[in-house]
C-alpha cells in the first residue's frame, strides 16, 4: 500500500520491515510470515544477495565456528557435517527462502539511509538508496534489525601500525574480511596476524598450497578439538530415523552438552583448559608442547570457544608446516615485520586477521519525534529493546552459543508481541524502567570480566547501556533464556502501549 510521506515522496507501508537478509533476517522472515501471516513485511538488504557475513567474507577455508544443528534454525533440518564451509550454509540458507517464497519479500540492493519514528502517526519512516541513485521511502509499524552488529565493509586494523611502518612494507597486504578469491597464493610465503577463529580457518587452507604459513600471535585462543561429525547424528541416520527428529535430538544434545560446557569453564576453568589439552594431545600426541604459543592469558569463559575440527591448526604446527610466533609487532619492513624480541618474519602476503569494526544498528541514522538516538544513552531490555525507541527490536545473538539459537527465539517473541499488540488494539510499544529501577545502576552492556573480546571492548562505549539485574541486560545465557523470554509477561510493568503502562499498578505507582 502506497502513501504519501511527508516529504513529498510515496511511501510504501509495510507492517514490518525486517532490515537484512542474512542468518538473522531470513530466520525472522520465516518466523514472521509463519505465525503472523496476516502481516505484511519486506526485508531491506544493501547487497544484491542474500547471506550477510557467509556472502562477503571469501577467504580462504571459510567455515563456521559453530556447529549446524544449533547454528541452523530449529525448523530447517541440518544434515551435513557439524562444521560447515560458507557455501553450504549459503546453500542450506537459499533453500529457506526458496521452500518459504521469502525471495518475493526481499528488496535487494538497498541501503538505509535513515529511520525515523513519528509519535503522532506511530510509524517509522525508513528511507534507503538504490545504486541508481534513487531514493525510496518505507513505512512500517515495526522495525525488525537484523544487520549484524560489525562493518561489512571497514575491517579492523590496529591504529599504532601506521607508526609501526606499516606503509614500508613492499609485499601484498590484506585484511581477511576483504580478502580476493582471485589472490594466487600458490608457493608464497604467507605472514598471518591474528588467532581467533578467522587465522584458524585460514591457516590450514594457506597450507595447502602456500610454501610457507607463519602465524604473528599477541595471544593465543582456545579451541574445542573434534572431528567433524556428530556421533550421535550418524547412529540415528544409520537405524533410520527420520532427519527432522535427528535435527530435533542432537540440537537438544549439543545445547545440552554446550551448557555443561559454560557451566564448567567458570566453575572449574583450570580443568577444563586440561581438557581441552587432552583433546588436542589425541591429534598431536603426549609430547606436544602448548608453551608459549598455545597458552592464552585470558580465562576460558572470556571469549568464544571456537571449533577447530580434526585439530588441523594444531597438526600443521606439529609437523611444522605452519611457524607459530607469539610476540608483539615492533615494526614492519620492506619483506615482513619485526616483533619486540628482534625476530624477523617475511612474507610475499601479510593477511591480517585483527577482527572487525563495531557497527550498533548498522551506524544507521535513527530519530525518535526529531531527536536523534544515541544508542549509548539508551537502556536495554534484555539486549533486544532499548528505552525511548519504540516499535523496535534488534536481533543481537549469543556469544558462546550459536547466535541463531537467540534467532528463533526472538522470532517467537516478536509475533507474540505483535498478537498481543491487536488485541490490545495498540499501535505502539514501548520500554521503560519500572518503579523498582527508579535507583537502579546503569553499567555498561557487558562485564569485561565476563567477556572481553578487543573488538566489543574498543567501542564499549557506543552499545546500549545495561541495568543491574536480568531485565535490563542482555545476559548471554541461552539457557537461562530459553525459559525466561518465552515467559515474559507482555501486560508487566517495563511496557506502555500507545504511551499507556500496561500494568494498572504501574499508573498507581507513579500517582
Amino acid at each position: 500500500m502506497a502513501q504519501a510521506d511527508a516529504s513529498g515522496e510515496r511511501a510504501q507501508h509495510f507492517d514490518v520491515l525486517i532490515v537484512g537478509a542474512g542468518i538473522s533476517g531470513i530466520g525472522s522472515a520465516y518466523h514472521l510470515q509463519d505465525q503472523c501471516p496476516g502481516k505484511t513485511y519486506a526485508v531491506l538488504e544493501r547487497m544484491h544477495t542474500f547471506g550477510g557475513t557467509w556472502e562477503t567474507h571469501k577467504y580462504p577455508g571459510v567455515r563456521s565456528d559453530s556447529d549446524l544443528y544449533t547454528f541452523g534454525y530449529r525448523f530447517k533440518p541440518w544434515t551435513d557435517a557439524p562444521i560447515a564451509s560458507a557455501q553450504a550454509i549459503l546453500d542450506y540458507m537459499g533453500e529457506v527462502i526458496e521452500e518459504n517464497g521469502i525471495d518475493q519479500h526481499i528488496r535487494y540492493g538497498h541501503t538505509i539511509t535513515g529511520c525515523s519514528w513519528s509519535s503522532e502517526r506511530n510509524l517509522w519512516t525508513v528511507t534507503a538508496r538504490t545504486e541508481d541513485g534513487k531514493t525510496h521511502v518505507f513505512t512500517a509499524t515495526l522495525l525488525w534489525m537484523c544487520q549484524g552488529y560489525y562493518d561489512h565493509e571497514t575491517p579492523y586494523i590496529p591504529p599504532e601500525w601506521t607508526a609501526k611502518n606499516l606503509g614500508a612494507y613492499k609485499g601484498q597486504f590484506i585484511h581477511a574480511q576483504l580478502w580476493d578469491p582471485n589472490i594466487d597464493y600458490t608457493g608464497k610465503r604467507i605472514v598471518v596476524i591474528g588467532s581467533g577463529a578467522t587465522a584458524a580457518t585460514v591457516v590450514p587452507a594457506f597450507a595447502e598450497k602456500a610454501a610457507q604459513v607463519t602465524v604473528v600471535q599477541r595471544s593465543p585462543t582456545y579451541f574445542f578439538c573434534h572431528p567433524n561429525q556428530n556421533e550421535l547424528a550418524d547412529r540415528l541416520r544409520e537405524i533410520g530415523v527420520d532427519e527432522p527428529t535427528i535435527h530435533r535430538i542432537v540440537r537438544m544434545q549439543v545445547m545440552h552438552d554446550q551448557a555443561v560446557m559454560d557451566k564448567r569453564c567458570v566453575e572449574e576453568p583450570d580443568v577444563v583448559v586440561e581438557e581441552l589439552r587432552a583433546l588436542v594431545r589425541a591429534y598431536v600426541g603426549e609430547d606436544f608442547q602448548f608453551e608459549p604459543h598455545f597458552t592464552p592469558k585470558y580465562r576460558p569463559w572470556q571469549q568464544r570457544l571456537a571449533f577447530c575440527p580434526d585439530a588441523d591448526l594444531f597438526q600443521l604446527a606439529a609437523q611444522g608446516k605452519v611457524s607459530m610466533v607469539t610476540d608483539t609487532i615492533d615494526h614492519f619492513t620492506e619483506t615482513g615485520l619485526v616483533v619486540s624480541s628482534g625476530e624477523a618474519v617475511d612474507g610475499d602476503i601479510i593477511v591480517a586477521c585483527t577482527g572487525f569494526n563495531l557497527k550498533v544498528l548498522g551506524d544507521i541514522p535513527f530519530e525518535v519525534d526529531g531527536q536523534k538516538v544515541n544508542w549509548g544513552d539508551t537502556v536495554t531490555y534484555r539486549g533486544m529493546m532499548f528505552t525511548g525507541v519504540p516499535n523496535m527490536l534488534w536481533v543481537f545473538g549469543y556469544f558462546r552459543a550459536s547466535w541463531t539459537l537467540r534467532v528463533d527465539m526472538l522470532g517467537d517473541f516478536v509475533c507474540r508481541m505483535l498478537k498481543h499488540m491487536d488485541e490490545r488494539g495498540a499501535r505502539k510499544i514501548e520500554v521503560k524502567l519500572r518503579p523498582e529501577d527508579k535507583d537502579m545502576e546503569i553499567l555498561p552492556w557487558i562485564e569485561t570480566e565476563n567477556f572481553n573480546p578487543n573488538y566489543l571492548i574498543r567501542d564499549l562505549d557506543k552499545l546500549p547501556k545495561r541495568g543491574d539485574n536480568e531485565v535490563w541486560r542482555h545476559n548471554q545465557n541461552y539457557w537461562a533464556e530459553k525459559d525466561a523470554i518465552p515467559a515474559i509477561d507482555l501486560d508487566g510493568p517495563e511496557f506502555w502501549y500507545d504511551n499507556q503502562p500496561a500494568a494498572a499498578e504501574v499508573l498507581e505507582a507513579a500517582e
